[in-house]
């Protein structure tokens, strides 16, 4: 990986582990409170899904939290950096729209909203570069294209040869017939 690269994937993630690990801690009232205008629509879809899985907002944050910091860690780290900025993003974007809703409050509370709302937007396309980066190497498109056109031209290089091969026999039998003996 190069040193950019890691550099890069550092600082993106040391947001989320240091905010993941803070909630963790001490998920904070105003916090849940907040939490609750996505929580409240997301927590009866997940009991339809599975009773057993919480869907108090408390329970959620404290989830996402953890997920921040494990997604942040992987990312920091390189190891899994795609899948791991994909949870970020993915994250992201309910905290967004629940904890800085610029469009739905007084003017002088808007403006600093709308600075937090963008600084996510930003981070989330910083999530979303990473999301899809694949180092320099081709990607899975690439690579199963260019190995079907390859074994294509094998194939095609391999019915060539084995028909020349069957012609020189069919040759080599003909002369051998022609042969005294």
């Amino acid at each position: 990986m190069k040193p950019v690269r890691t550099a890069a994937r550092a600082m993106l993630a040391s947001v989320f582990v240091i905010s993941g690990v803070r909630i963790l801690i001490n998920p904070g009232e105003n916090r849940v409170e907040v939490a609750r205008r996505v929580t409240d629509r997301v927590g009866p879809l997940l009991e339809k899904v599975d009773p057993r899985i919480p869907s108090d907002a408390r329970s959620l944050v404290r989830i996402k939290a953890a997920s921040d910091v494990v997604a942040g860690l992987a990312l920091a780290t390189g190891h899994l950096t795609r899948p791991a900025a994909a949870v970020l993003a993915a994250g992201l974007v309910p905290t967004t729209i629940a904890g800085h809703p610029f469009w739905s409050v007084g003017k002088p509370e808007s403006e600093g909203h709308q600075t937090q709302f963008l600084k996510n937007l930003a981070l989330l396309g910083g999530l979303l570069l990473a999301a899809a980066d694949t180092e320099g190497r081709p990607g899975l498109r690439y690579r199963t294209s260019h190995a079907a056109s390859r074994s294509k031209h094998e194939v095609k290089r391999a019915v060539k040869t084995a028909k020349r091969e069957a012609k020189i026999a069919a040759m080599s039998a003909a002369a051998a017939r022609k042969l005294p003996g």
